[in-house]
């Protein structure tokens, strides 16, 4: 049995890794609290156009390793080779996604100790070209995001540097799209996505997710503009509402809940009216 060292005002316990091979948790095991697990990582490299197969390591865990953590382990101490996207550690980034044991996430958000198998395996996110190894291009999905124009539109002039100014909003203003704002662009919701997976045209959920952030925000008049851009045969409608994307998110936006709301203000049956904000310039109110 594998236990690990928890040292802390003068004293020292040893708690199980595991919590399925732990026996009494008061043992005493003097080691170096780690364990061994089997890392596959699928490889191949769309330039040289090599046949993708699995590699795999040795590598050594304690309770709060990541997934991402056991890359760098094995890249560091294996195969300097394997090709990794990460970046922040800390689920901001997005940088870091792929499948894990059969599921889209995020390797830096993923404890191994959490997964509850001896062997991890990592593949690239499907419905994305591969690069190299665990490296994918997110080029086509960026474009669809920038199709959305994610980006606030209205009448208003661009204020002077020197001028202060502020939208009036409210805090139920603010929840009408705060939730969607979440969103890291790492990919999981498109690489989970069936439709995607059929319809390269197919802007996919978080694309539509952030149109609706968008069209909800009362700071932006644009909302016919952006309707108008996912009325189409491969936008919106092309939506089966499978519910994977959100499923797979790690930050909780709910995809799948964005579009929805999003149909029903291209139906005209919103429950969510939206009254534009008015714009207060704060060197007024000084004066």
């Amino acid at each position: 049995m594998v236990y690990e060292s928890c040292k802390g005002y003068g004293s020292e316990t040893w708690i199980p890794l595991n919590k399925k091979t732990a026996g009494n948790d008061h043992q005493t095991v003097h080691d170096e609290g780690k364990q061994n697990v089997l890392l596959r990582v699928l490889r191949g490299d769309m330039f040289k156009k090599t046949k993708r197969s699995f590699s795999t390591f040795s590598v050594p865990v304690r309770r709060w390793t990541t997934v991402l953590d056991a890359l760098i382990y094995a890249k560091e101490h294996s195969d300097s080779s394997i090709a990794i996207r990460f970046s922040c550690r800390m689920a901001s980034c997005g940088s870091c996604g792929m499948i894990i044991n059969g599921i889209p996430r995020l390797a830096c958000y993923t404890k191994i100790s959490e997964l509850g198998y001896d062997t991890v395996t990592c593949e690239p996110l499907p419905n994305f070209p591969v690069i190299r190894d665990l490296v994918t291009d997110f080029q086509q999905f960026f474009n669809h995001h920038r199709h959305m124009e994610p980006y606030i539109e209205n009448q208003y002039p661009v204020p002077r540097e020197e001028a202060l100014s502020e939208f009036k909003q409210t805090p139920r203003d603010i929840d009408n799209y705060l939730q969607f704002s979440y969103c890291i662009k790492c990919g999981l919701c498109y690489s989970a996505c069936p439709t995607v997976a059929t319809d390269t045209k197919f802007p996919g959920p978080q694309a539509l997710s952030q149109a609706y952030r968008y069209s909800a925000d009362n700071r932006d008049d644009a909302e016919k503009k952006r309707l108008d851009i996912v009325d189409n045969r491969h936008g919106i409608w092309r939506c089966h509402f499978a519910g994977s994307c959100s499923a797979v998110c790690p930050k909780g936006v709910d995809p799948a809940l964005g579009i929805q709301l999003l149909r029903s203000h291209l139906m005209s049956i919103s429950k969510t009216p939206k009254t534009l904000a008015d714009l207060r310039k704060i060197d007024d109110d000084k004066d």
